[in-house]
């Protein structure tokens, strides 16, 4: 991106959907239609329920860098259909993540937005700009875990030929949830990973249970050995996301928030995000990332007048949270931590009332959805 003018005689670009699902030269667009050969033969699959879908199965040295993809926009797709991927022939995936979570959004729904890393389409068209270095092999499938057929459009961009490094980090993504955290414990967005990588940042939902101000936990990074205490320490869950006095909907490059349904003490939920890519967090040998679970109740027609006063009013919260970190890990890399279950990625979610009446499922047409 620093040098686009260059033109390197060893990189090949290639791109894989449905219509071209190997990715190989000259060999894109080939499936029939009723308008005929290469006329749009293949735009799109059905999932069927509990299948998994193969996307890529690429063979290296290269570097994914892009990916788009397009489904039903309701929460039901977005937590339902959950997107893995392994790097060089390692047995266990290195990204397992539901759907609208990778892409960069909490509980299923986002309004349009834009990051360094995400980009958001007013109907959900699904965009992640995450360089996805390999050296051999890339593998990424797409499960649905839903009890009915779902419709899935994608496009995954890439390069071959790359010249990696030795020290070159794979991508890892990690989705958790805690339907209710645990008063005094601190949220694990990131559990203990040991090694070398550097952390890229997260996508984070809050769904609060009470009322009152809930984003006063500071966000911490253990690193190195770090046990008590952390290395790096924040001051407050907005101030992570580079906010303040509460939350605001933002949306900037490396910072913000894309769901914001009021400010301060409403129930509604909260999707803010930090990345840090000017500001790096490397670690050698092991890193951990938590926000403590800290709120304040106060009194907004007479609120504290001074910091102790502020202080004084700080009470340990119980709340529902969820996240996707990202992160660059050298590998061979530890298994991740179990995906939750789909009913817990669904819990308390504004479920479609019908999944069977979705457009273009068995029985519908194009009609339904023009």
């Amino acid at each position: 991106m620093h040098e686009l003018y260059r033109i390197p005689s060893h990189l090949r670009s290639r791109s894989i959907s449905f219509e071209n699902p190997r990715g190989e030269p000259g060999a894109g667009g080939q499936a029939a239609s009723p308008l005929g050969q290469g006329r749009k033969g293949a735009p799109a699959r059905m999932i069927a329920p509990g299948d998994t879908v193969e996307l890529a199965n690429i063979e290296g040295p290269g570097v994914i860098r892009h990916i788009w993809l397009a489904t039903y926009d309701i929460a039901d797709t977005m937590r339902g259909l959950v997107i893995s991927a392994w790097w060089d022939g390692q047995s266990h995936p290195s990204i397992e993540a539901p759907l609208g979570d990778f892409f960069g959004f909490a509980h299923g729904h986002s309004p349009a937005y834009s990051s360094a890393v995400h980009s958001v389409g007013e109907k959900l068209a699904l965009n992640i700009w995450l360089p996805m270095p390999f050296v051999s092999q890339a593998r990424m499938c797409l499960r649905n875990d839903l009890d009915v057929p779902m419709l899935v459009f994608f496009q995954i961009d890439y390069t071959l030929g790359d010249e990696l490094p030795e020290d070159v980090g794979r991508l890892h993504a990690l989705f958790r949830r805690e339907i209710s955290t645990t008063p005094g414990q601190d949220y694990e967005v990131l559990p203990a990973r040991r090694g070398r990588g550097r952390y890229l940042g997260a996508v984070i939902g809050v769904r609060p249970t009470s009322a009152h101000w809930w984003g006063e936990g500071e966000a911490k990074i253990y690193l190195d050995g770090d046990e008590a205490w952390p290395t790096i320490a924040g001051t407050g869950a907005e101030d992570y996301v580079c906010l303040s006095w509460g939350l605001q909907r933002n949306a900037y490059a490396y910072h913000g928030a894309s769901l914001v349904s009021r400010e301060r003490t409403d129930t509604g939920p909260v999707s803010m995000y930090r990345w840090h890519l000017p500001d790096p967090v490397f670690w050698q040998e092991s890193i951990r990332v938590t926000v403590q679970q800290i709120g304040i109740e106060v009194d907004l027609q007479d609120p504290p007048t001074s910091l102790e006063g502020y202080k004084g009013s700080l009470r340990e919260r119980q709340d529902d949270w969820s996240s996707c970190a990202f992160w660059y890990e050298a590998i061979p890399s530890a298994p991740l931590p179990a995906l939750p279950d789909l009913d817990t990625r669904l819990h308390d979610l504004p479920r479609h009332p019908d999944l069977n009446t979705l457009p273009l499922q068995p029985g519908f047409s194009l009609k339904d959805v023009l």
